[in-house]
């Protein structure tokens, strides 16, 4: 008796629980057009025709070994239905129920992964069966999928859903080779049953795709390795196509670079920004969106060394025919040669980015706004283009309108003669740092500073170090040196106001015995004009911000991080508590400390709450007259 004769020969099963909840997500809410169906659809044919045309070189005896590699689309109008056909490796009763009955099952992934590394280059899946199959039941009531395995024992089977819940398989003798799926579209889809709308949709999203996909027996695609071809012969539209094909996406991209090079290394890119940043919605961190080529074929999909990580989230084609066809993947990581490519093609991706910001500011203002965290990390990590990337950094400044950024370069340019630093300081919001103590000298003497807003933005400048000569410093560094004010009634009233020499000294040794250990020093600002103190840092690395996440991050802050407290002897709070010192000492300590706790917040840093609260409710009710 045969193994096959001892299946059923008919058996309706229930999908997994998982199947059924990604039905209602797919046919409800993954995808924003419907006719999306159709690509998915000619997605997974492909991927069995590819892998058929693999098993061929493997196999001495295949099934309808001389029936050609194709897709054929067939559509009844009168009776509402489509039939996707293709002669490619088939299914038998086992992977029926694995790819379509078990949630997300890659039956692309599972074959590449079974293959030598030496075949895998050899191999070029575009699309896995699964989710995308479930497509099918936006717009079908019922789908019906029939497939013959390439293997000469298997006798073919037929699957069978409404997507309610179950499917049925049944034996099916004397079908061809290959997988063919009859869609019965609902009401609101009869219209997909129409040859004008199906040629439409497969030149929209299946252009590319590598097999002849005939409707009424002529080929309504087109094979064409897009970034080989001249760019003055390329139109917008075709870049468009393009880019959905390769990026599995459906809007138009924001930008995009195709070049060719010659040295070191011969190289040709097409390389796509896309519109949105699907990592900032939470989507989680993006895989690397560059597929490598050597002459066409495949060498590594979604290759991780071809461009930096802080790169991933472009998209595209690198084909270089330096690369040898039967490098392994191991060596593919070690390759001096897709290091030199690496370079190269940062170096033209980097240069096109500085073209864009100038010949197109306003786009360059899109890219920035969705990508400029990428750059930001490049900065970081990447020493060897740092000097590239710190050219594309954008920040709003106290000279910009808000919501408004401004480059480094035009930092500089702005620069008053004589001045030496770039100055940054970083807050929760533009409003946040325009009300804190940190601008307030910087204002005074017309001297821009640029705010940095994220948490990041400080640890890339501190990484870039230097623009054009000039050195970049946090504006709460302690060691800062700027220039005197211009003599005038404000600064004689405001050294009139000051408290004398003798009595300021005398407040600030008091002041450091008070705190203690938890600042490394007290002294007397000469920046200070309207607020009454600030933290600052003593060295020229930890910003309060990069101090910030690594405390977040549960890193030890080195004792190079306790701060200096500044204060302004000018300021009718610390010259009421040079007076408090000498008539209540204890309320004065407290008044102390509630100083460097409103400081500390200021700079963004974290204070205990419970004993901060309590210290104000006791300070409150001494001024109230009741301390009981």
């Amino acid at each position: 008796m045969s193994a096959e004769s001892t299946i059923p020969q008919a058996e309706t099963k229930e999908f997994q629980a998982e199947v059924k909840k990604m039905l209602d997500i797919v046919i409800h809410s993954l995808y924003t057009e419907k006719e999306i169906f159709l690509r998915e659809l000619i997605s997974n044919s492909a991927d069995a025709l590819e892998k058929f045309r693999h098993q061929q070189l493997l196999e001495q005896e295949v099934f309808d070994s001389h029936v050609p590699l194709e897709i054929t689309i067939d559509c009844d109008e009168k009776n509402h239905t489509i039939t996707i056909t293709d002669t490619g490796i088939g299914m038998d009763r086992g992977e029926l129920e694995a790819n379509l009955g078990t949630i997300a099952h890659s039956g692309s992934k599972t074959f590449f992964s079974q293959l030598s590394e030496g075949d895998q280059k050899n191999v070029h899946l575009i699309g896995q069966f699964g989710v995308g199959f479930y497509a099918a039941f936006m717009v079908a009531d019922t789908v019906r999928v029939t497939s013959r395995s390439f293997r000469q024992d298997d006798m073919g089977h037929e699957w069978v859903s409404d997507g309610a819940g179950t499917y049925t398989i049944t034996m099916c003798p004397g079908i061809r080779r290959g997988t063919s799926i009859t869609l019965e579209l609902k009401e609101d889809a009869h219209h997909f049953a129409n040859e004008s709308t199906l040629t439409r949709i497969i030149k929209q999203y299946s252009s590319f795709v590598p097999f002849p996909i005939k409707v009424k027996g002529e080929a309504v695609n087109t094979v064409q390795a897009l970034w080989t071809r001249s760019k003055s012969e390329i139109k917008n539209e075709e870049y468009t196509e393009f880019y959905k094909y390769v990026a599995n996406a459906f809007d138009e991209p924001l930008a995009h670079l195709h070049f060719t090079a010659d040295a070191p290394l011969a190289i040709k890119a097409l390389l796509f920004v896309p519109q949105e940043n699907v990592e900032s919605m939470g989507f989680g961190r993006l895989e690397p969106g560059v597929n490598l080529y050597c002459q066409r074929v495949l060498i590594e999909q979604h290759a991780k060394t071809i461009l930096p990580e802080w790169l991933r989230f472009v998209k595209g084609v690198i084909d270089s025919e330096d690369l040898p066809l039967n490098i392994s993947r191991q060596a593919l990581q070690d390759s001096a040669l897709v290091m030199k490519i690496n370079k190269v093609v940062t170096t033209r991706f980097l240069k096109f980015l500085d073209e864009l910001s100038r010949s197109e500011p306003e786009q360059y203002g899109k890219f920035w706004q969705a990508f400029g965290v990428f750059l930001k990390e490049g900065a970081i990590s990447d020493f060897g283009h740092r000097a590239e990337v710190a050219k594309l950094l954008r920040f709003e400044s106290s000279t910009t309108e808000p919501g408004a950024v401004t480059s480094l370069k035009e930092y500089v340019e702005r620069m008053a003669v004589g001045q030496k630093e770039i100055y940054y300081i970083n807050g929760g919001s533009r409003e946040a740092i325009e009300a804190g103590p940190y601008v307030e000298a910087f204002k005074k003497r017309g001297i821009e500073v640029l705010y940095t807003l994220e948490a990041i933005d400080d640890f890339a400048l501190n990484h870039v170090g230097e623009f054009d000569g000039k050195k970049l410093v946090s504006a709460d560094r302690g060691d800062i040196d700027l220039p005197e004010t211009a003599k005038g009634t404000e600064a004689e009233q405001e050294a009139a106001a000051a408290l004398p020499d003798k009595e300021a000294e005398e407040l600030v040794t008091w002041m450091q015995g008070v705190l203690g250990e938890r600042v490394k020093e007290v002294k007397e600002s000469k920046r200070l004009s309207g607020s009454p103190a600030m933290i600052v840092n003593p060295d020229g690395f930890l910003t309060s911000s990069m101090e910030r996440v690594m405390r977040a991050s549960g890193q030890n802050v080195p004792d190079f991080g306790k701060k200096v407290l500044e204060i302004n002897t000018s300021h009718p709070l610390l010259k009421g508590l040079n007076n408090l010192r000498t008539t209540d000492e204890l309320l004065a300590k407290s008044v102390v400390e509630q100083i460097f706790d409103n400081a500390m917040i200021q700079a963004g840093l974290m204070v205990e709450p419970r004993i901060m609260v309590e210290r104000t409710y006791k300070i409150l009710a001494r001024l109230v007259g009741n301390d009981a």
